[in-house]
């Protein structure tokens, strides 16, 4: 995770919205290395991290009563990274 953020802004990771619906489970933690993009529909509430999101991304995440947090905030919450999937 660390050499993915350490890469420069264009060439880090960019994950839609639609992505995050196909692979992650209900509930689950999600950390995505880049930016969350809002193309696609969601249908799961999930926990989502990332360095950054559109305001699309958000305002779907925030329909479905997932929350959208940054990288840092997800340390402070789960500190141990478990039961996290990485995304990306």
């Amino acid at each position: 995770m660390a050499v993915e953020l350490e890469k420069a802004t264009r060439a880090r990771r960019e994950v839609n919205v639609y992505k995050l619906d196909l692979f992650a489970r209900e509930g689950e933690i999600v950390i995505v290395p880049g930016k969350v993009l809002g193309s696609g529909a969601l249908s799961k509430k999930i926990t989502v991290a990332a360095l950054s999101f559109s305001d699309s991304a958000k305002d779907k995440i925030l329909a479905n009563k997932g929350e959208a947090i940054t990288i840092a905030q997800l340390m402070e919450k789960n500190p141990q990274g478990s039961k996290v999937r990485i995304m990306g």
